[in-house]
């Protein structure tokens, strides 16, 4: 599933458009991801309408239209933006297109796990919601770290690291690389981690979404190849610093992958 990085880039790929008029609007209206979308709304009050501006928090993104108009993106796993030139006939899977003068903006989603949501109105639509501090901003600070965990305190890191209430953005492979860098074990109860652990994670966690943004985010690239990512699901896959075998479970509903040397669990 796209994560922070993977949705700024994609988001990007609509800039392509800003400033410029749509003339038209192409949709699968009966397709599961318009589920509780007023697409009739949509196709009115976007047709003739200008993209003033597109903004990226966590997993969602968002692109606001001259008139009032707001149009909410979710990726979910396959998910995807990207542009083509004017006149363009959608395909099976392109189940949003917005035709501009000089091109089209299209979303594409084969799994329908995404979803399309749109508001029209002042204000900021309630979906729309500030919730959780963004990982870079000056609000995710130590205090904030360290009350959501405590919150939280019962449940594995792992498990915690993925909720989007804290760490907007943060999914699975970025979550195991956080915890691999902080040198936690991902079944460790939040309540357990030391203040030195608590330090190093919050630490760990800025560095991955800020180096991920900018290398994933700016245009699709690999981090280096000193990230657990490019061993995490390898067959026999090790860890980039030692070369022990990456132990495998599924914490938090999700597949993880740790190195037992680097992160050795509570009382090991």
């Amino acid at each position: 599933m796209p994560e922070l990085a993977e949705v700024e880039y994609y988001r990007k790929q609509w800039d392509a458009g800003l400033r410029r008029p749509v003339d038209a609007v192409q949709l699968h209206a009966k397709k599961r991801i318009f589920r509780g979308t007023d697409t009739r709304a949509l196709v009115r009050d976007l047709t003739g309408s200008r993209l003033v501006q597109s903004i990226a928090r966590g997993k969602q993104m968002v692109f606001r239209f001259s008139g009032g108009s707001w149009l909410g993106i979710h990726l979910g796993m396959t998910g995807a933006l990207r542009t083509e030139a004017a006149g363009f006939r959608p395909l099976k899977h392109d189940h949003l297109v917005l035709q501009q003068p000089k091109r089209a903006l299209i979303f594409r989603d084969p799994r329908q796990f995404g979803r399309v949501r749109f508001y029209h109105g002042r204000g900021t639509p309630d979906w729309w919601s500030e919730a959780a501090p963004e990982i870079g901003s000056p609000d995710f600070n130590a205090r904030y770290v360290s009350e959501f965990l405590k919150r939280h305190r019962r449940a594995p890191i792992k498990a915690v690291l993925l909720l989007q209430s804290g760490f907007p953005g943060v999914g699975n492979w970025m979550a195991d690389e956080i915890l691999w860098r902080a040198r936690i074990a991902p079944s460790t109860p939040s309540g357990d981690l030391t203040a030195a652990q608590r330090t190093a994670f919050r630490r760990a966690t800025r560095f991955v979404s800020r180096e991920a943004l900018r290398i994933i985010g700016n245009d699709n690239a690999d981090p280096p190849a000193s990230w657990l990512i490019h061993y995490r699901w390898k067959s026999g896959g090790v860890c980039p610093r030692d070369g022990t075998p990456l132990a495998r479970a599924t914490i938090g509903g999700r597949t993880t992958a740790w190195c037992v040397s680097c992160q050795p669990a509570r009382g090991a």
